[in-house]
């Protein structure tokens, strides 16, 4: 299986000083790429330019500018040209597709943070100084950078990545490692539901409350955006000390909330792993939930609209979005696969409407936010431990009707 570990770097100022030269010559390579391609595209011919012709084209690139582009690993290089090859194809998947296309777009220095090396030894080295007591990894271009290793790497180093996030740097290393033994077999089969009020709610009754990071960094985080908001639009360069200060501290809050985030998902998905062999969640579409509501153009006077409940909704989606269950689930699939545990999603209709004890679904039956009472057979219980209830049982249906 392939693992991948987070470790922060401490480079020197001169080493973070390459560092940035390096994002910012791979942003340049890949607005060239983007270029070409628009240019090709829109030429009378219709030419389609692909990877291998933009890959055969770096040879050439690299000999006429080598104090920039001549200066880094060719294959990170490839690797940025493959990133903008994979952009354009799911560019054309979602025109197939029906969907918003969303055509790949130019990179501004500060969008563009991660430079990716596919081979470690080709153009970089982990741990490239083994009888040091610090750990480093080394660079084409950059040096032998310090890296805080917390904890240790297991199995053989496939791909190094270097990323920038805020004024921190980071190396990502993918390693290839032998399948986990599986942990102990515990008997225990449990249905969650994803919520607001409560994060999660389980088929045993018992509720994991909603943190809410977002929110209760909202106060800091208005004030910090109100105050960058009074200095004019500037480029990075450009900009005053006060103005980057404004900058970096909206950053620095919007990195809080995520780690937090992070922390908070991986800690919960780690209960579930460790206390039950079979976990079912509701398979949300968590994207088409935190949509915006459609206008409703009003019959009667062209050019208005008719109320929608978009103000209503918005709040609801900063709330969806706080939550961050997309990021949960990932995690928890991630921890029980390496676990050997199962993960099973199911259809969310009607979950929180169904009695568990008569099978009687009536929108009804769900009165308020918590409340469940089935107006059939009298069953009162707590509304999301019901649909976790019967999330658990549509699993379990799904699991003895496809078994592995």
């Amino acid at each position: 299986m392939i693992r991948a570990y987070k470790f922060l770097l401490r480079p020197t100022v001169r080493q973070q000083q390459a560092l940035g030269e390096m994002l910012r010559d791979h942003c340049s390579l890949y607005n060239g790429a983007l270029q070409e391609r628009r240019d090709a595209w829109r030429h009378p011919s219709k030419t389609t330019v692909a990877y291998g012709m933009q890959s055969a084209q770096l040879k050439e690139i690299r000999a006429f500018d080598p104090e920039r582009q001549g200066r880094w690993s060719f294959s990170s290089q490839q690797a940025t040209l493959r990133r903008l090859d994979k952009a354009f194809a799911a560019f054309f998947r979602r025109v197939r597709s029906g969907q918003t296309p969303g055509y790949p777009r130019f990179r501004g220095v500060n969008w563009f943070d991660t430079v990716d090396f596919p081979k470690d030894g080709d153009g970089c080295r982990w741990n490239a100084t083994p009888h040091d007591p610090v750990t480093r990894v080394r660079f084409q271009g950059v040096g032998h950078v310090k890296v805080n290793q917390h904890r240790p790497v297991a199995g053989r180093v496939k791909t190094v990545s270097v990323k920038r996030e805020g004024r921190r740097w980071f190396v990502v290393l993918t390693a290839e490692q032998e399948q986990p033994e599986p942990l102990p077999a515990t008997g225990s089969m449990v249905g969650i539901d994803l919520g607001i009020a409560n994060f999660l709610a389980d088929s045993n009754g018992e509720f994991v409350p909603n943190p809410r990071h977002g929110r209760r960094a909202a106060a800091k985080l208005q004030a910090a955006q109100q105050a960058l908001s009074r200095f004019p639009r500037r480029k990075a360069t450009d900009r005053t000390a006060n103005h980057q200060r404004a900058v970096d501290k909206v950053a620095r809050l919007h990195g809080k909330v995520r780690r937090q985030r992070l922390d908070h998902a991986h800690k919960t998905a780690l209960s579930l792993v460790r206390a039950h062999d079979v976990i079912a969640h509701e398979d949300l579409q968590i994207r088409n939930m935190s949509r915006a509501p459609a206008p409703k153009p009003d019959p009667d006077r062209p050019g208005t609209f008719l109320p929608n409940g978009a103000a209503a909704k918005a709040g609801l989606n900063t709330s969806i979005n706080d939550a961050g269950w997309g990021v949960f689930l990932t995690i928890l699939h991630a921890k029980a696969e390496s676990a050997g545990r199962e993960v099973i999603a199911v259809n969310p209709r009607n979950t929180s409407r169904t009695c568990p004890e008569c099978g009687h679904t009536a929108k009804e039956n769900r009165p308020t936010q918590e409340k469940f009472h089935c107006l059939a057979c009298g069953h009162t219980a707590h509304a999301d431990t019901v649909a976790a209830t019967n999330v658990l049982r549509a699993g379990l249906v799904r699991r003895n009707a496809n078994p592995a």
